[in-house]
C-alpha cells in the first residue's frame, strides 16, 4: 500500500479514479473545441473539419442520429452542452462533481471547492446557444483543468488515494490522445496538392494544439512532418500526453498502489506489459506495420485494462466488503 496503512474503499478509490478521468476527458474536449473553433478562423474550410472531433469520441452513430449533419453548431452542442449524452463537458463535470462529492471525506476542500465551482460556471456558460460559444470559453475550462491538477498535486497527500486519481487521469489521456491521433492521423495524410504547405502545417500544428503539445514538439523536432508528429504523441518519454508517458506513470502508481500485496493483478500485469512494449518501439516500426492499426489495438487493450482495474480493485474490494459484513453479523 502507500503511505496510508488503511486500506482504501473500494466506493472510494473507484469514485477518486473516475473523479479524475471525466475531469480529464472534459478538459480534452475544450481543447479539441477550442482549437477547431481557432481552426476555422484561420482556414477557409468547408465544415469538414467538424466531423474527425467526433469520430475521434466513437460516436458518429449517436451523433448522426441526434444532430445530423456535423456543422461547428451542432458538434459543439452535442460535445459541449448536451445533457443527454454522457460523455459531454458537461456530462462529464457534472459527474466528476458528484464523484468528488461522494468522497468528500477524502479530499481536501480545495479540491471539491474547485470542481463544483467548475461546473457551476460552465453550466451558466454554456446556457447561451452553441453558436455562440466563444473559443474563450474553453481555453478557460482547458485551463481550469490544469488548476484541478495542480490543487490536486499541491493539496492532497501522495498516498493511495492520490495515486488512484492520477491512475484515472494518465488512462484517460492516454485513450484520448490514440483517438486523436488515429483520426486526424488518418485525414490529414498528406495529399500531392497540399504536402509543406502552410495550409498543411497548419492541419499538422492544430493536431499537436489539440494535446498541448506544440511548442514541446518544435523544441524537440522542429518542423513538422506526419511522421514525427505520430511518434512525439505516441513515443516520446517526456511529453506528459504522449501514450507512452502516460502509461509509464500509470504504470507507477499501480505499483505503489499494489505494493505489498502478493495478489496477482490482472490490470497490473496488462499495463505493465503495454509500457514494456512502447519503451522498446520506435517510430519507423511504428508506421511501417500500419499506425491506424497500432492506435486500434491499443485502445481495444485500454479497454481491457479498464475492465481488469474494475475487478482488481474496484468490484474485488466491495466484494471483500460484503464478506467482512456477512461475518460480523454472525
Amino acid at each position: 500500500m502507500a503511505t496510508d496503512s488503511r486500506p482504501l474503499l473500494s466506493r472510494v478509490a473507484d469514485s477518486l479514479y473516475w473523479m479524475a478521468r471525466y475531469m480529464e476527458r472534459a478538459e480534452n474536449l475544450a481543447r479539441l473545441l477550442e482549437v477547431n473553433l481557432h481552426l476555422q478562423l484561420d482556414l477557409p474550410l468547408d465544415g469538414n473539419q467538424w466531423q474527425p472531433l467526433i469520430d475521434a469520441c466513437g460516436e458518429a452513430p449517436l451523433f448522426k442520429k441526434s444532430y445530423g449533419e456535423a456543422t461547428q453548431e451542432s458538434v459543439v452542442a452535442f460535445l459541449a452542452q448536451d445533457r443527454d449524452y454522457s460523455n459531454s463537458i458537461l456530462s462529464c463535470l457534472f459527474a466528476a462533481r458528484e464523484n468528488a462529492r461522494s468522497v468528500r471525506e477524502t479530499i481536501p476542500s480545495e479540491m471539491w471547492e474547485h470542481v463544483n465551482g467548475i461546473y457551476l460556471r460552465v453550466q451558466e456558460q454554456f446556457a447561451q446557444p452553441a453558436g455562440e460559444l466563444s473559443p474563450e470559453v474553453f481555453r478557460d475550462l482547458r485551463l481550469s483543468g490544469h488548476m484541478f491538477q495542480g490543487v490536486t498535486d499541491a493539496t492532497m497527500s501522495h498516498n493511495e488515494a492520490w495515486h488512484f486519481v492520477r491512475l484515472g487521469r494518465q488512462m484517460e489521456r492516454a485513450d484520448k490522445t490514440s483517438r486523436l491521433l488515429d483520426v486526424k492521423y488518418f485525414m490529414l495524410l498528406p495529399s500531392a496538392t497540399s504536402v509543406g504547405t502552410p495550409y498543411d502545417d497548419l492541419l499538422w500544428s492544430a493536431v499537436l494544439k489539440s494535446a498541448s503539445g506544440f511548442e514541446m514538439y518544435r523544441q524537440t523536432r522542429g518542423n513538422i512532418s506526419p511522421r514525427d508528429v505520430a511518434g512525439f504523441l505516441v513515443l516520446d518519454p517526456d511529453f506528459p500526453r504522449s501514450i507512452r508517458h502516460s502509461i509509464a506513470r500509470a504504470v507507477d502508481s499501480l505499483d505503489v498502489i499494489r505494493a505489498g500485496s502478493t495478489t496477482q493483478y490482472a490490470s497490473v500485469n496488462l499495463l505493465s506489459e503495454l509500457g514494456r512494449e512502447l519503451e522498446e518501439m520506435d517510430v519507423e516500426t511504428m508506421i511501417r506495420s500500419g499506425l491506424h492499426e497500432f492506435l486500434d489495438s491499443l485502445q481495444f487493450r485500454l479497454n481491457d485494462v479498464g475492465a481488469a482495474l474494475q475487478r482488481d480493485f474496484f468490484a474485488l474490494r466491495q466484494l471483500t466488503q460484503k464478506q467482512t459484513q456477512s461475518m460480523g453479523a454472525d
